[in-house]
């Protein structure tokens, strides 16, 4: 069996867990493991199937959170029963939406954010047939 699993680094882990939870509606599958500094060196996150790792910085393993100048190189598409009520709970957070909640066929309808820790989301609701 196979599978890719996005493993995200960010700025303040606590915050990112607290925002996916209200944000995205996410649940903790798999707690946030504390390292002695204080920093979380791993958690784990999913909303339905969609399933997500995450961690604070790490300079000296290399792992960094999206340069907010820059941005992400990265853009995480997440398939939602709702996307206008998955964007409604995004937008109640104080992010705008980049684009959307749109029909976009054949994709469905989508929405499109940046999170407050700088990686881009694509909302998805495909088209039922």
């Amino acid at each position: 069996m196979n599978s890719l699993t996005p493993y995200l680094c960010v700025a303040d882990c606590r915050a990112a867990i607290e925002w996916y939870v209200a944000a995205l509606g996410a649940e903790i599958t798999f707690e946030p493991i504390v390292m002695d500094d204080g920093r979380i060196g791993h958690c784990e996150l999913a909303v339905g199937d969609g399933r997500w790792m995450m961690s604070d910085e790490f300079d000296s393993a290399g792992v960094a959170a999206p340069d907010p100048i820059r941005g992400s190189a990265v853009s995480l598409h997440l398939a939602v029963d709702d996307v206008d009520a998955t964007a409604a709970m995004v937008t109640a957070t104080g992010v705008a939406m980049v684009r959307g909640p749109e029909d976009s066929p054949p994709a469905g309808r989508v929405a499109v954010f940046v999170d407050p820790f700088g990686h881009r989301w694509f909302l998805n609701q495909p088209i039922e047939d």
